[in-house]
């Protein structure tokens, strides 16, 4: 039963991405459902940051969806996708791995949580890419790569095969949409210019 379940996840997950990178806001309904199962799925198998994740990804579809939808700077206009440039990207990431470290000391030191660092590590940066996905922050793509590269590793050690197979696929389609958001950044960029 695990595994229809987790297949209908993954599912509804690649539909999330794919839906994603064409900016259809469509996307956020997929990762509502994909991500209220993936929640139950890893609690079960003790990945405790997963879950947590999970349950924020419920919040944040409904936020992503809201964002995409009203968050253009007049009311007829949708968002576009932005950038936050290097610098701003360096001090986010040294925040996120010091709070990842901590995160991961608690959880190593006081639960039962599995891989607990690399476990925080991916939710830690996983909380704040979902974030820049919600507001079309062209970077999240980077951070996504990541995060999935990661994560592949520790789904194929808690023997959630089709859940690893998901984050490969998920690892393409960050470079997909990287290079799909890039170009609408660009191609916006030069037209104000």
């Amino acid at each position: 039963m695990l595994t229809t379940y987790e297949a209908i996840a993954m599912l509804l997950a690649v539909a999330y991405i794919v839906l994603a990178i064409k900016q259809s806001l469509w996307c956020w309904p997929a990762a509502f459902l994909s991500t209220l199962i993936y929640t139950i799925l890893f609690f079960d198998v003790s990945l405790l940051m997963d879950s947590f994740l999970n349950a924020y990804y419920l919040i944040m579809a409904v936020y992503g969806w809201y964002s995409w939808k009203y968050g253009g700077k007049n009311e007829e206009k949708q968002l576009e996708v932005i950038t936050y440039g290097t610098v701003k990207n360096i001090k986010i990431i040294l925040l996120l791995t010091v709070l990842s470290l901590g995160v991961g000391y608690i959880m190593a030191n006081y639960t039962t949580a599995s891989f607990a660092y690399m476990d925080s590590f991916t939710t830690v940066f996983a909380l704040f890419a979902t974030f820049m996905l919600a507001k079309k922050v062209l970077e999240n793509w980077i951070y996504w790569i990541v995060i999935d590269a990661i994560s592949i590793y520790i789904y194929i050690q808690k023997s959630l095969n089709l859940t690893a197979l998901l984050f490969v696929i998920y690892t393409v389609l960050a470079f997909i949409a990287y290079k799909k958001w890039k170009e609408e950044y660009d191609y916006t960029e030069a037209k104000t210019v």
